[in-house]
């Protein structure tokens, strides 16, 4: 119990404070609308500090991966030399075309003469491209990476020479190598999955052309990348024109040409999306009354979701945070997050008394609804913050946006939504259409009208007859979730059902994860549709046999002519050699330029390095080679201070080989005697696969944890806290393990996503919760039904709002997209169940309350006090909460001398908001501006000042908590539901043999003495 109280003192006082904050806004509404939108306008310009970053190196690839200081190590020591240009020897992939040829189907082989005709056309368009620049202009032949003076040779277009003899079979192509008359051609970098018979290819279902271009600029215009992109689009023009082949193109731009056109496929759905979401949250709110629907109010909480998402953007351009396309899915998650926040807010205000003021009526609902908010609010926020100190740009980037929209959204919802709920409530109050905004009459009053009247016009209730049953309906899917689906949870025969479905649920959900996938296929930064498809899937099925080109670079000062070094080398290239993923069979494919001296001096005994002459001679023998780039000496010329050598992989068929490929071949350079780095230019692709899982799991957890703190300071029971746990830890596994099911990797994309699950997944797991902790006093089965009346419909609202805001991400042709998709429609699904279903059913076994915890009788808990003392404006109203009590409303009676200046000082302290004046306010409105501060009874007028009044007002509000409350309206109602309820109450607590008038006359001496004496009926202890 103690720790109950404990814990309870943040909600306390954050309800007293939201209570006050609402009250205010119900007075001055018009303020709270004019902040937001010139805050949201000047946040806006923003836009002009726009810093689009598309490069999916750096978004996707981890900021402190290991790839990373190896490209600094080799671009230190050997820059690309693109005058002796090397495909193997790479610091970056530079600017390249690369075209793959195959046969169509039942086109035959390719090494024929009309084949190689085609391929010369093909290259002769590509050579035929002119860019402009200036007065200038510049084709590929003046642009070209070379190799001495002449461009880079293409092998396919060397072998026409001899196709012919080939065709004929009077020549023999043999693989990797093809040695024909005087020339060695590298079919290895050419050929695409040869059928071989040893080392004779019979067929080749492929073949590869490459067009490699330096860094060449002109007054800052890259002519390389303006040259690749006319390339392209001259490719794209003359491609179907070839019959006989079928050709894919890619370029070194392709990636992130592609990543935003992806991106960017998203935005023709934005406009769909916000008029479904439109549609939907006007649709939602409305109900059978046309005055108490609120169809405005859900076009305001869009417009609120919206202007949030606008401001958070703008701030963080302004604060020169890069803008990324994945960015675009921001807007859609928060209209979902938005609208559940509108439903949960107009859920409690329509648990309030419709007879009573607007800020009386506002102060209950900010009490009783901003705290649910505020728990889902700060636990998404922090879930984001937690993905922004994820090494991925990417996650980073998209956490800072995404976490700050949720927390603008939370304070615009509190402020500009909570104002137009304000306006709702003056119109209601005054009887108006929820769309005409024109006076109706109520149900009871429409028996003379027209059938149409009756459904589309009539509401509100009767200022004679406030009462009036008809003009008094509950929310028709409110009293479901209460009346039906709550008295099908109590029976045991659901429960068990419920119980053994999770189960089931659970069961394949761990199934699911047993079968992660981890990396993000290139393939999918494109669209569906993107002709860099069909490229990666050529790449994948022909080009896997011999794939990457390994450089090994070896730094130290190292005395080369010492046999021992020589030995404890050639040992490490070896290792390499040996690895399953290194082709070491074919001693060509293995370059290392002390092997090739060695054989060349015939020294095997020593090469003698440490001598001048013997460097001035190893110097003449690299000039000239393809080694002269491997072996870096000291500034004076003598020693050598670093080497590298270059190994060939083989067999590699998958993005998790390329990840067991990479780790290999560090472990063996980290066990080696030598400071050793091994690189390849798509390492850094590479990394995320390496260190995705890890990433994933540490940032899951670190938000499990947190969320469950946050969970525990907001919801005062140790209790449902721990279940609120359990809910985070279910939705989690479920979603994991069911995207695994659903084809979803676990990457950059996924992960974002999954950390977004951990705040989403608390959401509706602490609004049930908080719900039914709020029902003191009453049994387990009374509080499930009582928390899924005030928060069954917000949770449905919320959940479907949420898919259909996400809905159309799944038409994008775009896997980033449709992950968002998948993951964001199972934490919902799987949100909505736990909430509606799971989680009501084990908090009514397991949670306070229940007979499970707690040995007391029906509706006791050990960890709630049995009188709960709460401070309110200086104020402690205390309250019972077992006895009902009957508190009788005295009369307003203002001394007649008074009378006048108290009204119109009540009066004009009110803002209708805009469009609103004092003279339009109708004579209940006065009356009931009048009854806020007729709670403390007949004063003077210093008692009926501001403070005064805002303390009866938060009394007035306090009263709401208390399940045992009994107005004198309700007791003398003459409505049946009302005496119903009066009874309801009446039985869930002990009779009280005490007089009305003895509780009001002596209060402070009797609360003691109800709640410690014995009374006939009460439970045993």
């Amino acid at each position: 119990m103690r720790c109950s109280r404990t814990l309870g003192v943040v909600d306390r006082v954050l309800s007293t404070q939201f209570r006050r904050l609402g009250a205010h806004i119900g007075r001055r509404p018009s303020y709270f609308i004019i902040f937001p939108v010139m805050i949201t306008l000047l946040a806006a310009t923003g836009v002009q500090q726009l810093r689009y970053q598309d490069d999916p190196e750096y978004l996707f690839s981890p900021s402190t991966g290991r790839s990373k200081q190896e490209r600094a190590t080799v671009d230190r020591l050997y820059p690309t030399n693109f005058s002796q240009f090397n495909t193997g020897r790479m610091a970056d992939m530079g600017h390249f075309i690369r075209l793959v040829v195959t046969a169509p189907a039942g086109g035959g082989p390719l090494l024929t003469e009309r084949v190689f005709d085609q391929l010369y056309e093909l290259d002769e368009a590509v050579r035929k491209v002119r860019v402009d620049a200036g007065e200038e202009s510049w084709t590929y032949d003046q642009i070209c990476a070379t190799w001495g003076d002449d461009c880079l040779d293409n092998v396919a277009l060397k072998m026409r020479t001899y196709i012919k003899d080939v065709e004929a079979n009077r020549s023999t192509v043999t693989y990797p190598f093809w040695f024909e008359a005087d020339d060695v051609l590298p079919v290895i970098e050419t050929f695409g999955s040869p059928e071989l018979d040893g080392d004779r290819v019979i067929d080749v279902p492929a073949l590869q052309m490459l067009y490699w271009v330096g860094n060449h600029e002109y007054f800052n215009v890259s002519l390389s990348l303006k040259w690749e992109l006319a390339v392209q689009e001259r490719l794209a023009q003359i491609i179907p024109t070839f019959e006989h082949l079928n050709i894919s193109r890619f370029g070194s731009e392709t990636l992130k040409r592609e990543l935003d056109v992806n991106t960017r496929s998203v935005i023709p759905y934005m406009a769909a999306t916000v008029v479904v979401m439109l549609l939907f949250s006007m649709v939602s709110t409305s109900m059978a009354d046309w005055v108490r629907s609120k169809p405005l109010l859900g076009l305001a909480g869009v417009v609120s979701a919206l202007m949030a998402c606008g401001t958070a953007f703008g701030i963080l351009m302004y604060c020169q945070l890069e803008f990324i396309g994945i960015n675009l899915a921001a807007p859609f998650l928060m209209l979902g997050i938005g609208l559940d926040d509108t439903f949960v807010m107009l859920a409690a205000w329509r648990r309030t008394r419709v007879q009573d003021p607007v800020p009386e009526r506002m102060a209950v609902t900010y009490g009783d609804a901003a705290v649910s908010i505020t728990i889902t609010s700060l636990t998404n926020v922090i879930s984001f913050l937690v993905g922004a100190i994820s090494p991925f740009p990417s996650v980073q980037i998209f956490c800072l946006y995404t976490g700050l929209s949720v927390a603008v959204t939370f304070v615009w919802h509190v402020l500009f939504f909570g104002a137009c709920l304000a306006l709702s409530g003056y119109a209601e109050q005054r009887n108006l259409h929820a769309l005409t905004l024109r006076p109706v009459l109520p149900v009871s009053q429409s028996d003379s009208k027209s059938p149409a009247y009756r459904l589309f016009c009539a509401g509100g209730i009767s200022k004679k007859e406030p009462w009036n049953e008809r003009d008094n309906q509950d929310h028709a899917l409110m009293t479901f979730f209460r009346d039906s689906l709550g008295r099908a949870l109590n029976k045991p025969a659901v429960k068990a059902l419920v119980i053994v479905a999770f189960l089931c649920y659970l069961g394949v959900a761990i199934w699911g994860c047993t079968m992660v996938r981890e990396g993000l296929d290139r393939r999918k930064l494109s669209r569906d549709d993107s002709y860099a498809i069909h490229a990666y899937e050529v790449e994948d099925r022909y080009f896997r046999m011999h794939p990457y080109r390994i450089q090994v670079v070896v730094e130290g000062e190292y005395n080369y002519s010492d046999p021992v070094l020589q030995d404890q080398i050639s040992t490490l290239v070896d290792t390499f050699k040996n690895s399953t993923f290194v082709d070491g069979e074919t001693d060509l494919l293995t370059e290392f330029w002390m092997k090739r001296w060695l054989f060349d001096m015939d020294l095997y005994d020593t090469i003698g390095l440490d001598g001048t002459q013997s460097v001035d001679n190893l110097k003449s023998w690299l000039e000239g080679s393809q080694y002269e780039q491997d072996v870096i000496f000291d500034s004076a010329g003598e020693k050598i201070v670093s080497t590298r050598f270059l190994i060939q992989t083989q067999d590699i068929r998958d993005t998790q080989e390329d990840m067991r490929m990479m780790l290999e071949l560090r472990r063996i350079c980290d066990e080696s005697d030598f400071k050793c780095t091994v690189y390849h230019p798509m390492f850094t692709f590479f990394d995320q696969f390496a260190v995705v899982r890890e990433v994933s799991i540490q940032s899951i957890s670190i938000s499990a944890v947190v969320m469950m703190i946050v969970s525990l300071i907001f919801i005062p029971s140790p209790t449902c806290s721990l279940w609120v746990a359990f809910s985070i830890i279910s939705i989690e596994t479920g979603v994991v393990g069911y995207m695994t099911l659903w084809n979803v990797n676990l990457d950059c994309i996924s992960m974002i996503n999954l950390i977004m699950c951990i705040g989403f997944s608390v959401d509706f797991s602490a609004h049930i919760s908080y719900a039914y902790l709020s029902g003191r006093g009453l049994s387990a089965d009374d509080r499930l039904r009582e928390a899924l009346h005030s928060l069954g419909l917000p949770i449905l609202q919320g959940g479907v709002s949420t898919i259909l805001a996400v809905g159309t991400l799944a038409l994008a042709p775009s896997y980033i997209f449709i992950t968002f998709f998948k993951t964001n429609f199972l934490v919902i699904a799987f949100g909505m169940l736990h909430g509606m279903l799971l989680l009501p059913v084990l908090l009514s076994l397991l949670g306070p309350g229940s007979h499970c915890c707690s040995g007391r009788g029906k509706g006791e808990d050990p960890e709630e006090p049995r009188v709960e003392s709460i401070a309110c404006h200086e104020q402690k109203i205390i309250m019972a909460s077992e006895t009902p009590l009957r508190i009788p409303r005295p009369q307003t009676t203002l001394p007649k001398t008074k009378a006048g200046s108290d009204r119109d000082s009540l009066e004009s302290s009110r803002d209708l908001g805009l469009g609103t004046s004092a003279e339009e306010e109708s004579s209940s409105s006065r009356e009931s501006s009048v009854g806020v501060a007729s709670d403390e009874g007949p004063s003077p007028a210093t008692s009926r000042s501001r403070p005064a009044r805002s303390r009866s007002l938060c009394a007035r509000a306090e009263r709401y908590a208390n399940a045992g409350y009994v107005t004198d309206d309700e007791l003398n109602s003459p409505i049946p539901a009302a005496r119903q309820r009066v009874r309801h109450r009446s039985e869930r607590g002990r009779p009280s043999s005490r007089s009305s008038s003895g509780i009001a006359s002596s209060q402070s001496s009797t609360q003691s003495s109800s709640v410690n004496s014995s009374q006939p009926g009460s439970p045993a202890r």
